[in-house]
């Protein structure tokens, strides 16, 4: 009980101590920002909606990034993370697989992004490229540790009567973890719907292009229909998730 105390009474201490330097007890500063707030709030209000025909045909593009992005970087992280997987093949293997996860993964997505802008210009496809790559990073390391907790005494058995790694992967692999495959991918899509808004900014297209013009020229009434639309995507792709999760999980 005393450790337990004496170890929230240090976290306590760091997020004050934290929080001081970052200035959050700073009042005069907190308040001009309090003031700031009102200020934009009322230059935000009403949403100008006849941005709308071009704002549907950017939110379109922002959609398919995010989709595009989300299903080539699961092709690749389903065998990257099973090479990654301790079970099944010698430590010496699985470190240049993990080597290339944790590099992808490490990288944020809009980084990527600005990075695939250099490479192949601006626009949709440099946005789609980076979620891919940093999608690969980030589901391969989910994948291959689902693939550790598969029951080594059946991996084991199934290896034993001269199954190849193939065969592990379709027969034992697959059945014990799709339910977990799955449920990350739609959680991944949800995530590059968010991510793949704000690419734009970088010059990736989307929907994030006009918001930073609309940020730049200060048309906040304009960006208001945008995060608008933004907010209806994201509740949409909750329910979408939801559904699919409840119609299309392997029930055990």
């Amino acid at each position: 009980m005393r450790r337990d105390l004496f170890v929230v009474s240090l976290l306590v201490l760091f997020l004050v101590l934290s929080l001081g330097q970052l200035g959050f007890f700073d009042l005069a500063r907190l308040s001009r920002g309090a003031s700031n707030l009102v200020l934009f709030s009322r230059e935000t209000v009403p949403p100008d909606l006849g941005i709308l025909p071009m704002a549907g045909q950017a939110l379109v593009e922002t959609v398919e990034m995010a989709m595009a992005g989300t299903i080539l970087g699961f092709f690749f992280s389903l065998p990257l993370g099973f090479l990654g997987t301790r079970s099944f093949f010698p430590a010496t293997f699985v470190v240049l697989p993990r080597l290339i996860i944790a590099a992808t993964r490490t990288i944020p997505s809009l980084l990527w992004a600005i990075l695939f802008v250099i490479i192949v210009g601006l626009g949709p496809l440099a946005g789609t490229l980076g979620l891919a790559v940093y999608t690969v990073g980030y589901l391969a390391k989910l994948y291959y540790e689902f693939f550790e907790g598969v029951d080594p005494e059946v991996v084991e058995a199934v290896m034993g009567v001269g199954a190849s790694k193939l065969q592990l992967a379709r027969f034992v692999v697959w059945p014990e973890t799709a339910n977990s495959i799955l449920s990350q991918l739609m959680f991944m899509l949800e995530y590059n719907i968010r991510a793949s808004s704000i690419l734009g900014l970088v010059g990736a297209g989307g929907i994030g292009f006009y918001m930073q013009v609309y940020i730049q020229t200060l048309e906040y009434q304009r960006l208001t229909t945008l995060l608008l639309l933004i907010l209806v995507l994201v509740i949409f792709m909750d329910y979408f998730s939801a559904w699919v999760r409840n119609h299309y999980l392997l029930v055990r």
